[in-house]
């Protein structure tokens, strides 16, 4: 049995649980970046919910409006605290760049190796990609980070 976890209990849940009491409001800044990000998107989309098809719009621009809020440097804390819900160490201070911290289509994501745990990967989720279609678009989640943050060991 882990350190944060009990018996029986899926590891995950137990770091996913231990970030949303610990991290909120980062989620929360998350969540509004994302917003503010989607905002200046043209297309509406469907309903109201701003949808485009440049990634440009999606990755860079994200990544910059979260460096511009001071939210990306908080990012790889996260990892430290999983690791102490899993009761191991990182191996290393993670910074907010890869391997620890990248930016995807579907917003920040951040991993590491833990000793005798494998990996660890915890994702916010603040945008679909609808591939579909002859090119991706993407869209904000209607749901906040709370509800689509992530935790995989693998």
């Amino acid at each position: 049995m882990s350190a944060g976890t009990a018996e029986g209990d899926d590891p995950a849940d137990a770091v996913r649980e231990r970030l949303l009491s610990e991290h909120g409001p980062l989620f929360d800044a998350v969540d509004a970046v994302a917003d503010a990000v989607a905002g200046r998107w043209d297309d509406p989309g469907h309903g109201d919910t701003p949808r485009t098809a440049d990634r440009d719009a999606v990755v860079p621009a994200l990544r910059g409006a979260l460096e511009a809020a001071d939210v990306l440097d908080y990012l790889p804390a996260m990892l430290a605290t999983g690791a102490n819900a899993l009761g191991v160490d990182l191996p290393a201070s993670p910074v907010p760049a890869p391997p620890y911290l990248v930016v995807t289509a579907t917003g920040p994501v951040v991993r590491a190796t833990l000793p005798d745990r494998g990996r660890l990967v915890i994702t916010v989720r603040v945008f679909d990609v609808d591939r579909s279609g002859a090119s991706p678009r993407y869209r904000r989640l209607d749901r906040g980070v709370r509800e689509t943050l992530t935790v995989e060991l693998r």
